[in-house]
């Protein structure tokens, strides 16, 4: 069997847990994609083994087929493993050229924990 992809996500952000529940059933294959905190033990040490400009950024972080992406394509990547409905957005978000999806990235997870209210507990 192989290993799943991961699904690197800031356990004490309200949007990154609504993030994961929204995701988890709507995976095509539950077992490609796991879920791990950042701030716990398994994530620290994923995140210190990526490259230093990587380790640095503030982020979402999808280890997809053992290749790290962050920001939007990590998120847009995710597309890739839901159900065709969701999937068939994968090419119309990647049309949009890089700079854009991250500033629009940026936009939104410098506002995350304004808008959603922290988990009482994580739930990945």
């Amino acid at each position: 069997m192989t290993q799943p992809d991961l699904l690197l996500l800031d356990g004490e952000c309200g949007m990154c847990n609504s993030g994961a529940l929204f995701l988890r059933p709507r995976l095509i294959d539950q077992s490609s994609l796991r879920f791990v905190a950042i701030e716990s033990e398994e994530g620290a040490k994923i995140i210190s083994s990526l490259p230093e400009k990587m380790q640095l950024a503030d982020t979402v972080y999808l280890i997809r087929k053992g290749k790290p992406f962050i920001r939007s394509a990590a998120i847009v990547r995710l597309l890739l493993y839901q159900r065709w409905w969701w999937k068939f957005l994968f090419p119309f978000s990647w049309i949009t050229p890089l700079p854009i999806r991250d500033l629009i990235y940026r936009f939104v997870a410098k506002r995350r924990k304004r808008w959603f209210s922290p988990p009482t507990e994580c739930s990945f």
